[in-house]
């Protein structure tokens, strides 16, 4: 029979939802194939067991969930559920999406409260929409902001609970579905806005949703195997011989880049700077922000890392050395701040720290889950670095690995004791320009991965004390990997466990050497998200960690 091109069209437009939906095998393969790379990847595996009863291996409620399956959204759902079971900030499921939509103003926690600390004035003008920074969210679509925090905050990966909750209040007002699975279906054409004001009064506004990209809806069928493809790492040929550790060096969170809370990974600090602030550095182009203030009889220097991942680690080094020098020079004292840094590279990081310790330390070690992909790289690794007539350190560093890896690939789900990933030894020597003068380190929930260790290092090599909030506990390398054939859906791993130099004591974990999770405690604790810091620019935040440093710098005359 003919059929016209409009009618074809109107059938196969028909057809198409339940075209297509993967099969249930395809996804029992897709979720296997998952479970599979954690199996052989996975750091943690077993702290995850014992700390949160998550048995990752454990899968026969999982595949029946799976079979169970309404559609690829549900599949999707559950894949995201079995991997933020790991309360891992490393380890996230995203979809193959590119459809996020937004409110245009943010929201986070002050106080306990959802406070409105952005708004965005080219989309919500100030006759429309007068609310202001500082008033409080109190629902949306008349749903409680805490029950939206209840639902988000699965989605929302973050080791430590209040870096969590955090990341969930950001995606109150910014929805993607790269990480929401049903994002678009969470929303209207426009949101019903319940907003107190700072007065006490209850407004509501309708505020549309802008969307961008396009809505996963199934991941389109195609037709399976008739014996389904066993799945192998590609060899990508001979690797260079840094490669496998470069693999090891990237300490941060998979996600940062989109975070939309205030001042994560900028250049200058979430809070106004101190009064009387002389500023060095912190305009387009440097990587850090520095300068000099007055307290009391003291001349308090103060540089802020916004991440660990600089354009340049050689010029970023020069100019941080340049400040080295110059505050040794004209300062009592120093002031490092990591707050909301999302960390990087992970030998940056510690060059960073053989500029601020001068005397010997010990670096943080990583514990590295074997396996034959790891065995194979490091060996290649070793016979091209003798080729090639590499330093002593690197062919040290790598035989040294290389043996730990294979005896810890004979063991059942072995992993190294802890390592060195950028030198041959964890104990650290002062680079050639050090300050030496007493030093205060600021660090938050946000304060993740390579900040997490950096703060750890400071920390036990007794540098000075760490003011602020316990760091976000994201303690290990991060992998990413392409697992599924059917979904095409990615996922991230946590590679290595970062091993601090002593056991840390907390009420909420086992006694262990870990970062993960536990995060670094500070020595003095003190919040910034409080309303006052928001609405004064942090005034109470800076008076309190300059009078610490003050006294500080009292006790080390």
């Amino acid at each position: 029979m003919k059929r016209t091109f409009h009618t074809a069209l109107a059938l196969a437009a028909l057809a198409a939802p339940l075209a297509a939906q993967m099969t249930s095998e395809q996804r029992l393969f897709d979720f296997q194939a998952l479970a599979a790379m954690y199996s052989r990847n996975y750091a943690p595996y077993e702290w995850k067991k014992q700390v949160f009863g998550f048995d990752l291996l454990d899968l026969k409620p999982w595949l029946e969930r799976v079979r169970l399956a309404k559609d690829d959204l549900d599949f999707y759902e559950i894949c995201a559920a079995y991997v933020a079971g790991l309360n891992d900030a490393h380890s996230t499921f995203r979809l193959p999406s590119t459809f996020s939509a937004t409110l245009g103003f943010t929201a986070d926690i002050y106080d306990g409260k959802l406070i409105i600390d952005g708004i965005s004035r080219s989309r919500l003008s100030t006759a429309d929409y007068p609310f202001e920074i500082g008033d409080e969210l109190v629902s949306i679509d008349s749903r409680p902001v805490g029950e939206w925090l209840n639902l988000l905050e699965k989605y929302s990966y973050g080791a430590n609970p209040r870096s969590a909750r955090r990341r969930a209040a950001e995606r109150l007002t910014i929805r993607s579905q790269s990480w929401i699975r049903r994002a678009h279906e969470m929303i209207g054409d426009e949101a019903l806005v319940e907003i107190r004001r700072q007065s006490g009064g209850l407004e509501t506004y309708r505020i549309p949703w802008v969307r961008n990209g396009v809505p996963l809806t199934e991941a389109g069928r195609v037709p399976s195997p008739k014996a389904a493809p066993r799945r192998t790492s590609a060899d990508m040929g001979p690797p260079d011989y840094m490669r496998p550790l470069a693999d090891l060096w990237r300490d941060e969170v998979p996600e940062w880049s989109e975070s939309e809370a205030l001042g994560v990974g900028s250049l200058a600090p979430v809070w106004r700077l101190p009064d009387g602030f002389e500023r060095r550095l912190g305009r387009t182009g440097d990587f850090f922000s520095s300068g000099l203030y007055t307290a009391g009889e003291f001349r308090i220097a103060y540089i802020r890392i916004p991440s660990f991942t600089p354009a340049s680690t050689t010029r970023a080094l020069r100019q941080f050395e340049g400040e080295i020098e110059f505050f040794e020079e004209n300062s009592d004292g120093l002031i490092v701040d990591v707050m909301r840094n999302p960390g990087g590279d992970a030998c940056y990081n510690e060059e960073i720290q053989r500029r601020l310790i001068p005397y010997p330390f010990r670096g943080i070690g990583r514990e590295i889950r074997a396996s034959r992909a790891r065995v194979n790289q490091f060996s290649e690794a070793l016979e091209a670095a003798r080729r090639q007539k590499a330093d002593d350190w690197v062919l040290q560093l790598l035989e040294a690995v290389l043996k730990e890896v294979m005896t810890a690939y004979s063991e059942q789900r072995g992993r190294t004791g802890p390592l060195p990933v950028c030198t041959a030894s964890l104990d650290r020597t002062p680079a050639g320009v050090v300050y030496s003068r007493p030093l205060m380190i600021l660090a938050d929930e946000f304060s993740t991965s390579a900040a997490d260790g950096f703060t750890a290092v400071l920390q036990d090599a007794a540098r000075g004390p760490v003011f602020g909030m316990r760091t976000r506990g994201a303690g290990g390398s991060i992998g990413s990997f392409a697992f599924g054939i059917f979904s095409e859906a990615s996922a991230s791993a946590t590679l290595t466990m970062h091993h601090r130099n002593h056991p840390v004591v907390t009420a909420e974990y086992p006694t262990a050497p870990y970062v993960e999770n536990i995060g670094v405690r500070p020595d003095i604790q003190f919040d910034y998200m409080t309303l006052e810091n928001l609405l004064s620019g942090g005034r109470v935040f800076t008076a309190a960690f300059t009078a610490a440093m003050v006294e500080h710098l009292e006790r080390n005359r």
